[in-house]
């Protein structure tokens, strides 16, 4: 089990600097109540970081499988995930 490190204003401010000092570009969102997500985008991942109000912080990360697919591939987007 992770170790759980919670993380205020400040701690997030200098996390937003060091990807800046870095040259790691990120956009900041907020799609819960509670949270601030920080979106980073490198070669082959995105990582959502949230900062929650509580001082929490949780982490996901998507990572591709290196494919590239043609325009017949948009079709499956609307087959599998459509409402």
């Amino acid at each position: 089990m992770a170790e759980v490190i919670l993380l205020g204003l400040k701690e997030l401010i200098n996390f937003l600097n060091k990807l800046e000092d870095n040259h790691i570009s990120y956009k900041l969102e907020k799609v819960r109540h509670e949270a601030i997500m920080v979106e980073v985008v490198v070669p082959g991942q995105r990582w959502e970081i949230e900062f929650m109000e509580d001082g929490t912080v949780e982490i996901e990360k998507f990572i591709s499988d290196g494919e590239f697919y043609d325009i017949n591939k948009i079709e499956s987007l609307f087959e599998n995930f459509s409402d």
